[in-house]
């Protein structure tokens, strides 16, 4: 079932997702990108899961949007938001934090 997904999170999707399909593509096929997250159960992390998912949405049209897409829209806007909250201290460690390389499998790159 195909729905058109609501405007304000379609929009907050687009605003958190800030790294192309191509770029989130390539960055969840790096050591970096495995190195982080939680578990799901299957040896990859839930955040890598995600990113591949994000992948999927990114080459979706607005209009091929289904529910379950729109859900996954709210998991990120959600995981963004809070773990945006939770950035390190020193900024100077940014670049290679764990912070920042858990944050691109959900598709944002907090350096953009």
């Amino acid at each position: 079932m195909t729905t058109k997904p609501s405007g304000d999170i379609y929009n907050q999707f687009k605003t958190d997702v800030n790294m192309t399909a191509s770029e989130l593509d390539k960055w969840l096929k790096t050591e970096e990108s495995k190195s982080v997250g939680q578990d799901s159960g299957d040896g990859e992390s839930i955040g890598h899961h995600s990113g591949q998912r994000i992948v999927e949405i990114l080459h979706k049209k607005k209009a091929e949007l289904t529910a379950d897409d729109e859900a996954h829209m709210h998991k990120v806007h959600s995981y963004v938001s809070r773990h945006l909250a939770q950035g390190p201290h020193d900024k100077k460690d940014v670049p290679t934090s764990r912070w920042r390389y858990s944050l691109m499998n959900w598709g944002h790159d907090p350096l953009k």
